[in-house]
């Protein structure tokens, strides 16, 4: 996908999570972020947004603290939420619309530019937490193919590929990903310290197969194997992802 469809994405998830935490109301529970209620949720992804448009803006080379990070995610009262929330996603859309091509700022996952890893990954942060917020609210959700095969793409090639992070397992085991409608598929080899991704579905201990918006929940754990997915080999390969894939 191209850094223009991504910003066009962003936009209306923005406007589609904003309809779904309408409907759920603050104190609505958040069953996929447990401990959360929908203000929490509304309240991180506005914070996130404002983080980013930080970088986008200033062009900032360096990640900043943790401190300085706060006050992006200060507490608003419920009244405020929702149109502070507006104010944060259509000042992020604003600033990735109008970045130059050779934008410079710090970002921290591999990409063919800043811009094009920024305008990326707030689209799928917000499409996640736009899912968040329908299944609090008891809406139906959905996502594109292609869209979705991108999240595949991104999670796999770009959280996952680091080096850090709790998915590690000593033997080492493979989880292979296949998209009927798209055509597109992942193998990742986890191993004792780190995880390799390879394009296609190779040789692996499990093999998911389904829709690539299924699968996409899937992965990001925002949906249950079951119904409409395919799983062959050893499920406790999926059972090790479910329990450890956490991004932070």
């Amino acid at each position: 996908m191209q850094t223009a469809e991504h910003i066009a994405r962003l936009r209306e998830e923005g406007e589609l999570f904003t309809q779904a935490a309408t409907a759920a109301g603050p104190d609505a529970a958040v069953p996929t972020c447990p401990g959360w209620q929908v203000r929490d949720l509304v309240r991180h992804l506005g914070g996130v947004h404002r983080w980013a448009t930080s970088y986008v803006v200033t062009g900032n080379p360096s990640p900043s603290s943790e401190r300085a990070d706060a006050q992006y995610f200060a507490a608003i009262a419920d009244e405020e939420l929702l149109p502070a929330y507006r104010s944060a996603h259509a000042t992020l859309v604003e600033a990735l619309a109008g970045a130059p091509a050779d934008l410079a700022c710090w970002a921290f996952l591999a990409a063919p530019s800043p811009l094009a890893f920024w305008a990326r990954r707030q689209a799928h942060e917000t499409t996640i937490h736009r899912v968040d917020a329908e299944i609090a609210a008891g809406m139906p959700s959905s996502c594109s193919a292609g869209f979705s095969a991108d999240g595949i793409d991104e999670l796999l090639n770009g959280f996952f590929s680091r080096t850090r992070g709790k998915l590690v397992c000593n033997p080492a085991v493979a989880l292979a990903v296949r998209a009927t409608d798209t055509g597109d598929a992942w193998t990742i080899r986890i191993e004792p310290d780190r995880r390799v991704v390879t394009a296609g579905a190779g040789d692996a201990d499990c093999t998911v197969s389904g829709m690539a918006s299924e699968l996409y929940l899937l992965l990001w754990n925002r949906r249950m194997p079951g119904e409409g997915l395919s799983v062959e080999g050893n499920p406790r390969v999926l059972n090790l992802w479910r329990n450890r894939a956490i991004v932070t």
